[in-house]
């Protein structure tokens, strides 16, 4: 196992930050809020990055927008004021926010491009979700589009736009097609990635700013690997 580097108020990949928001750029590992485990979620370290920057008393006011499962990299949104919270929260719900994602699996889809149409059904027991062709009972319509956007040695870079939001929906429907993504043991994937990633990005963000409603587009540096770097070549 590679050693996992975590963020902290000293290393914490801050890609865009105003009076109002700030966007991070996640490392596999971090949890953005707290958990059963107990882990320092990235909410926190944000937190204390503000507070040491500022130089600011007393405690920090931060809002959790959105999250990302613990072993995926890439953009991560908070809120600095209680403004500009529900604001975003709105925009996420109506999803007025543009998120691209980029997966690297082994198994090219049959199709270079695609949207796919699940209803995900979440086990909470084992924490996955299971994806039927139809709707059955207690379970959520999901949509994503893919394409090929690149083909590597031994693997096949995805680019993945969601249109809804499921719990560990971009895993699962990949999964269901055959492609499971690179690392992800949980879906499929033959074996793990030595910092127990698993190569998924949230890569860009496209979203109108909550006060000042100018356009936000940022897009997230990828992660410190080969593979990866072979992806940005």
């Amino acid at each position: 196992m590679a050693e996992k580097i975590h963020s902290n108020k000293d290393n914490l990949q801050v890609i865009y930050e105003d009076n109002h928001i700030i966007i991070v750029n996640k490392r596999a590992g971090d949890i953005v809020q707290s958990d059963k485990t107990g882990d320092k979620p990235l909410s926190d370290v944000v937190k204390e990055y503000i507070k040491e920057k500022y130089n600011k008393p007393g405690n920090i006011y931060l809002g959790v927008v959105h999250r990302l499962d613990r072993p995926t990299t890439g953009i991560v949104l908070f809120s600095k004021t209680s403004k500009a919270l529900p604001r975003l929260n709105k925009l996420f719900a109506e999803r007025k926010a543009h998120k691209t994602y980029w997966a690297i699996v082994k198994n090219a889809p049959e199709k270079s491009q695609d949207t796919l149409v699940n209803w995900l059904k979440k086990n909470p027991k084992n924490n996955k979700s299971a994806a039927y062709p139809k709707e059955i009972t207690d379970s959520k319509k999901a949509v994503l589009h893919y394409k090929t956007i690149k083909t590597l040695d031994n693997y096949f870079l995805l680019e993945v736009e969601l249109e809804t939001g499921r719990h560990h929906q971009i895993r699962s429907q990949l999964s269901n097609i055959g492609s499971p993504i690179k690392g992800d043991l949980k879906y499929g994937f033959d074996r793990s990635n030595k910092d127990a990633s698993i190569s998924l990005h949230a890569r860009r963000l496209q979203f109108t700013h909550p006060v000042s409603n100018d356009n936000i587009d940022v897009k997230a540096a990828l992660p410190d690997d080969p593979i990866w770097k072979a992806c940005d070549a």
